[in-house]
Parts: structure tokens; C-alpha cells; sequence
């Protein structure tokens, strides 16, 4: 059997294979220490839940719109004008299964084989596969973690060629929770707009995880020019705990917006109705839940980012966003822990997993293979414990 050429560029999520190799020793009996997959581990808040048991009630059961209810799309413009300073139309929002899916229509609308797309590296796994699956080029920018892990305006210019019809920019970032400032953005906008055609897709799906006193800019809001030249994409996943509700949107320039919701309406059709009831509760209700979130996951970025720095040999920015450390562990390459060699951040996450039960993504999945990625989207309790046994192991590597 031939598969189509397409199904061949898919790579597995390295994410999600860390991530069920640690569910399945968890099923055997073994406790694992799991920093691999992003996703909180508090609750959906209750009026969420209250929300969507209230549209099961209504009978809220059956088709929507493909793009999303008018209600949902309204509290999605409100949204923006409210928090971001941004004018849309409900026409120009497309709702889809996840900020996944929506950047997947939005890739699929945008280009095509001989195009290039310009992509910060480390990046998302899903970002480069979905590239790549369109047939089009992935140029991907190396950044560094002397900067915050941020492309500059002369990366960007140097990247750029006739080719280029998108860049992506995922601020807060993830792997690394880099967030980028204002006047980066800008510079990066005047690059941008030196070019004509060129289309930003903006993923901000951990834009309410931002610490520190840092804002959230999107790069949309910086003038109308880049708003006519950006695809935002977000959700409700990651601020309000409702990963396995699979809302995410795009809110882009009308003709775009258009495509994508031709294009989900011949694949998916509508997101779940009942997800999106809870979603406009999600959007319009309290955010106080929100707020509480964040201040945990303060307190666990600075007790891990602490442990982290105290061994030898390891370096990591700190993050302003998302929910993730990003140390570099490059300094352990060449050596080797009871007979096992480690040349590469994939070894060492091997190691951490076979030999004491601690999951984490080697920064291959996300193109630097000399870091790891820990999520601390977990308890103290775990990250305590985790990082006792990091620590042991680390001091034996020789």
C-alpha cells in the first residue's frame, strides 16, 4: 500500500510519545514524575461546567454554524476589543476544535508547495508538522537563550525571500515562555511591512499566563496595516483549564477568515456545542479563577527554576509566560551516567525517564536538542520530589 505523499512528511508528537510512554508505566505500577504534555492540572472552574450542563439541559445538542454560534463569535470580538484593542467583525472569527485546528486551517488556507514560511526556532512541535504537511518550506530562525530565546528584526530580514508568504511568531512561547515586548514586536512589524503579501500568524493560545508585570501585546494591535496582515490565533485551553474541551479561534482579515471556515466546513464542520456554551461563560465570566492560576504557577516557575540553576552545568532564562523551563543541558554531553552515554538532551531525557521516572521532552521536538522542556503545569509535591531525583542523577553523570 502507497500511502499520499502528504502522510509521509507527518512526523509523530514527541510530546504526546513522552507522554504515553509515562501513562503506561504509570499504568504498570510505577509512579512517574511527569513534566512532559502542557496542560493545567487544575480543574475547568465551575461556572464553565455549570454553563455547558445548562446547554445540555436547553438541548443545545445539535449542529452549529461550521465557523461557530453567533453567540460564541461575539464574545470572541468582545474579547479583543476589550482586552487587546482590537475591531473585528463576527465574520472575521472562525471557531474551531482546538487553537490547533485553527492553525491548521489557517496553514492549509495560506500556502502551498514553493512557498516559505519563516519559523523561530525552538518552536512548537505542531508548528513545524503543519508546515510541512502543506507542502511548503519551513525556514526555520535559530534563536538564543542570551535573548530570551526571541528573533531579532536582522534574523528576520535575513530569513525573508520571494518566497516567503507567512511568518509565525508564538508569544508567550511554547517551548521556551519567552514573551516578546512591545517595541520587539514593532521592530519585527517593520520588517514585516517592508514586504508586500507577507501574512503573520500570530499563535497567543498562553496570552493570559504572562508574569512578572509583562503585558501582552499582540502584534495585530500595533497598527491597522498588521492587522490587515495577521492571522491571531487563541483559545480557551490553557487560561481557563479547558484542554479537553477543544475550543480554540482565529480572528483574521475577512477573506482568510472566510477560507478557513469554507475549508472546516468540508473537514469538521462545527465545534462541539456544548464546549462552545462553556466557552462564552469562559470568556464573559469571572476571571478571577484565572488570576489564582497564575499566581501558582509563579510560585512553581521560581522554586524550579531555582533548583534548576543550583546544579552545575545548567543554564535557563527565565520565562515571562506560558508554563514551561527550557534549561540547556549541554554541558553534560559526552559523558555518561552508569554506562549510558549522553550526547544529546534525547539521551539525558531517556535516562531521567528509565532511571528514575521523570518525564520530560528532549529539545529535539522542538529544534535544539542541547535543552529539555519541563512543564511545571503540576504540583509542588511532584516537582519537589522530581528535582531531588534530577539532582541525583545529574551528580553521577561523569
Amino acid at each position: 500500500m502507497k500511502l499520499a505523499e502528504r502522510a509521509a512528511k507527518i512526523s509523530p508528537s514527541p510530546t504526546l510519545a513522552i507522554d504515553s510512554k509515562a501513562k503506561q508505566l504509570k499504568a504498570e505500577g510505577v509512579k512517574v514524575f511527569n513534566f512532559g504534555v502542557g496542560e493545567p492540572d487544575f480543574d475547568t472552574p465551575q461556572h464553565i461546567k455549570d454553563a455547558a450542563i445548562e446547554a445540555i439541559n436547553a438541548g443545545m445538542t445539535k449542529y452549529t454554524p461550521a465557523a461557530g454560534t453567533p453567540q460564541l463569535k461575539q464574545a470572541i470580538v468582545d474579547k479583543f476589543k476589550r482586552e487587546n484593542g482590537l475591531d473585528y467583525e463576527p465574520a472575521q472569527i472562525v471557531v474551531s476544535a482546538g487553537a490547533k485546528h485553527s492553525l491548521y486551517n489557517a496553514f492549509q488556507v495560506l500556502v502551498e508547495d514553493g512557498d516559505e514560511v519563516v519559523l523561530p526556532a525552538p518552536f512548537w512541535v505542531s508548528h513545524l508538522e503543519q508546515i510541512k504537511i502543506t507542502g511548503a518550506k519551513p525556514v526555520i530562525v535559530m534563536t538564543t537563550e542570551e535573548n530570551g530565546f526571541k528573533m531579532t528584526p536582522q534574523q528576520l530580514r535575513e530569513a525573508i525571500t520571494p518566497k516567503t508568504k507567512v511568518v509565525l511568531l508564538n508569544s508567550p512561547s511554547n517551548p521556551t515562555g519567552g514573551v516578546y515586548t512591545r517595541e520587539e514586536l514593532e521592530a519585527l512589524g517593520k520588517v514585516i511591512l517592508e514586504h508586500d503579501n507577507i501574512i503573520v500568524i500570530s499563535d497567543e493560545i498562553y496570552e493570559k499566563l504572562i508574569y512578572d508585570g509583562m503585558e501582552h501585546i499582540s502584534i495585530a494591535s500595533l497598527s491597522e496595516e498588521l492587522k490587515e496582515r495577521t492571522v491571531v490565533i487563541n483559545g480557551v485551553s490553557k487560561a481557563y483549564s479547558m484542554t479537553g474541551w477543544r475550543i480554540g479561534y482565529a480572528a483574521a482579515p475577512l477573506e482568510i477568515a472566510k477560507a478557513m471556515a469554507n475549508l472546516q466546513s468540508h473537514s469538521t464542520s462545527n465545534p462541539t456545542s456544548i464546549a462552545q456554551a462553556a466557552s462564552i461563560a469562559a470568556l464573559n465570566g469571572p476571571q478571577q479563577p484565572v488570576e489564582e492560576m497564575k499566581k501558582e504557577f509563579v510560585k512553581r516557575r521560581d522554586y524550579m527554576l531555582e533548583r534548576l540553576l543550583s546544579i552545575a552545568g545548567i543554564s535557563c532564562p527565565k520565562p515571562n509566560g506560558a508554563f514551561y523551563l527550557f534549561p540547556n543541558v549541554s554541558a553534560y554531553f559526552g559523558k555518561s551516567y552508569r554506562g549510558k552515554e549522553i550526547n544529546s538532551a534525547t539521551d539525558l531525557a531517556a535516562v531521567l525517564l528509565d532511571e528514575v521516572q521523570v518525564a520530560v521532552v528532549p529539545g529535539v521536538a522542538f529544534g535544539n536538542d542541547d535543552f529539555l522542556r519541563f512543564s511545571y503545569a503540576t504540583d509542588m509535591e511532584t516537582i519537589t520530589e522530581a528535582m531531588n531525583r534530577i539532582e541525583k542523577v545529574l551528580a553521577e553523570v561523569k
